[in-house]
């Protein structure tokens, strides 16, 4: 079944991006793991305010957990080892699973650095202000040209 543009307004021209990135988003279901907070964060002085994304990754370590920027997509990985084959467990109510979580930054955002502490892994993201940029457009007529 063909799936309709979801941007089809004469007036958002050049939207395409946006859209593919509101499909990516849409595929990438996910099952609610692990849980995260956005938390803003007020900026020092005359810097930008901050964004902070703390997942729980309980049972995780360092090594086990991966961070990287894919085009405009923060993604979070985390993989663990089955280390359990000579265990046995008479209940096991803790999940031990891999997972991935995919976020989707806004242009300019960047990432600031990431922090691991008591199962909690804080990722602090910010997005300068833009430089403003006002430009005058030459409107032209048949009978003078463009400067």
């Amino acid at each position: 079944m063909a799936r309709l543009p979801t941007l089809n307004s004469p007036f958002l021209l050049g939207f395409d991006e946006i859209e593919r990135a509101l499909d990516r988003v849409t595929r990438s279901g996910s099952d609610g793991y692990p849980p995260y907070n956005i938390e803003r964060l007020p900026g020092a002085d005359s810097r930008p305010d901050r964004l902070r994304l703390t997942l729980a990754v309980a049972g995780f370590t360092r090594e086990q957990l991966e961070i990287s920027l894919e085009e405009s997509q923060l993604v979070i990985r985390g993989k663990q080892l089955e280390d359990d084959r000579e265990r046995q467990f008479l209940h096991r109510g803790i999940a031990a699973r891999q997972f991935q979580r995919a976020f989707l930054l806004a242009e300019g955002m960047q990432v600031l650095g990431a922090d691991l502490v008591n199962g909690l892994l804080s990722i602090d993201l910010v997005r300068p202000e833009p430089e403003r940029v006002i430009r005058k457009i030459d409107i032209t007529t048949p009978e003078e040209p463009a400067k």
